[in-house]
């Protein structure tokens, strides 16, 4: 569910436009113009305020951005003026150049984003740097974060609710087997959680929880300190609860010394349009605190400005 909030009467993207080049004109930049035209816009919105821009103008407006902009403020506007696949595509791409800290940047990705959006991704990704995002990932990452990784990224899963029960039963048996071994990297846990629709995916794990008394993320926290075993773990809380899985994102780039603007941004920004109206709420939930309250208290300027008008600040 979305959070975005609308004006009552959307200008036509021309008129966006011609708003927008106004806040770049004169003497200093309007921040808090651009904030209420893009800040409030969805995304087929932005993409023809973006059209409307390069041919009024003859300058795209993710360059015009880029000239007037700066610092945090600057990379929460560009991520939300690009197409979702083209915001993907970059971050992914930002991922595979620095995968030893950003391999959960891959994993959401490729996790919570629907099979055909997934592919789109992946067709902009090709568009934009020239190759492939598994080749990227591939040549990027090692071991059993590469075999893990190239797979998720490079699936088309089955996106029906049919289930097969016997598989379900055969597979849970199989995953407990191989984590009592601790055989984490086996071929056969990789092969699940890297193949399997979602429902089946989910059939398995809850015949799993029945079948052995524990939820399988219990049984993959053996050693907590294991990056390998964390990010499987999040691969299944992708698959299974993305809601969960991005409150404690966003809740550990805020509680943090020093607050992770990047996590920050990321969640925020590409999560806006689709749940981040329910993240909220397991915000709230889970620490008492509403997250607009949150941001207010641990972001400042004009990059809380458009994160407020993002998490929908103020509405009803």
């Amino acid at each position: 569910m979305s959070t975005l909030t609308f004006p009552a009467s959307i200008p036509s993207p021309n008129e966006d436009a011609e708003q927008l080049r106004k806040a770049f004109t004169g003497w200093g930049t309007n921040e808090k113009l651009i904030i209420s035209i893009l800040g409030h816009r969805n995304a087929a919105q932005r993409k023809l305020i973006r059209q409307a821009y390069c041919e009024t103008y003859g300058e795209e407006l993710l360059k015009a951005l880029e000239k007037e902009l700066t610092s945090d403020f600057e990379r929460v506007v560009l991520l939300w003026t690009l197409d979702p696949a083209e915001r993907d595509a970059l971050l992914a791409n930002e991922a595979t150049r620095k995968w030893h800290s950003s391999n959960r940047v891959l994993i959401e990705i490729a996790c919570t984003r629907s099979s055909k959006e997934l592919l789109i991704v992946r067709e902009a990704y090709h568009a934009r740097y020239k190759r492939s995002l598994e080749e990227d990932v591939a040549a990027h990452t090692v071991g059993d974060f590469r075999k893990l990784l190239v797979p998720l990224v490079s699936a088309y899963r089955y996106e029906g609710v049919e289930v097969n029960m016997t598989v379900a039963k055969s597979e849970a048996k199989m995953l407990h087997e191989k984590i009592a071994e601790k055989a984490y990297n086996h071929e056969e846990i990789i092969r699940i959680l890297t193949t399997r629709s979602k429902a089946q995916l989910s059939a398995t794990l809850n015949h799993y929880h029945t079948a052995y008394g524990n939820e399988i993320n219990k049984d993959l926290k053996a050693d907590p300190k294991d990056d390998f075993l964390a990010a499987l773990r999040a691969v299944i809380r992708c698959f299974t609860c993305p809601e969960k899985y991005f409150e404690k994102v966003l809740r550990l780039a805020i509680n943090k010394t020093g607050t992770d603007e990047g996590a920050l941004t990321r969640v925020i920004t590409t999560r806006a349009e689709v749940d981040l109206k329910v993240i909220k709420e397991v915000y709230y939930k889970r620490t008492s605190i509403q997250l607009d309250r949150a941001i207010i208290k641990d972001t400042s300027g004009d990059f809380e400005d458009m994160l407020l008008a993002l998490v929908g600040h103020g509405s009803t």
